[in-house]
């Protein structure tokens, strides 16, 4: 269960959001929606760790994710909007490092079946399409047994195939019990639990 309790964020002079909070239980798809500059990529950087509160709290399980640090890092996995992966390297090299940074060991043949089931070639990073780049991302999803998935704008960038496997998986996980927060701009035909708006 992830809570976020009062959380306010401030950049620079400006206050993007106050006074946030929400549970996402097991089993639940959250949609976070807003403007662009309302704050949904800070919010999101926000619950997986890599940004602070300007105040308020995050929550895992009831512990401060704070306190929990390497041992929350494993319990996510966070796609940001930009796909974050090494142009010079194959889509394979950058799922195993996204693995073994996330601590978990995974089978060459398992990495290579998650990329070939979302359809990557297996050329270096720099040589695909953005739609591919986005795609050698999300297959860290396939792989993953972390119960909680932070996704900023997963659809951007894919085609109606592409969009329809992310939400088969989507589906797939919270059906299995896990549970997603998301962002995204466009309707890409999957019902969230519920919405949460940033003005």
């Amino acid at each position: 269960m992830l809570e976020a309790a009062e959380l306010e964020c401030e950049r620079g002079a400006r206050t993007l959001f106050r006074g946030v909070s929400f549970v996402l239980r097991a089993g639940e798809l959250l949609r976070v929606a807003g403007a662009n500059g309302s704050g949904k990529t800070s919010l999101l950087r926000i619950l997986c760790g890599l940004a602070r509160p300007s105040a308020g709290e995050v929550r895992w399980k009831g512990q401060p994710i704070a306190r929990l640090k390497e041992d929350y890092a494993r319990e996510l996995v966070y796609i940001g909007h930009a796909p974050a992966v090494k142009d010079d390297l194959t889509p394979r090299e950058n799922l195993a490092i996204g693995c073994r940074l996330a601590g978990q060991e995974t089978s060459g043949e398992a990495l290579a079946a998650a990329l070939e089931r979302l359809g990557v070639p297996e050329l270096p990073v720099r040589k695909l399409s953005q739609g591919q780049r986005r795609r050698a991302a999300l297959a860290r999803l396939l792989v993953s047994e972390a119960p909680l998935w932070l996704l900023d704008e997963p659809f951007a960038a894919l085609d109606a195939e592409g969009i329809s496997n992310l939400n088969g998986l989507i589906g797939k996980h919270v059906g299995g019990g896990g549970a997603i927060a998301f962002t995204t701009h466009q309707d890409a035909g999957i019902a969230a639990t519920r919405v949460i708006e940033l003005s």
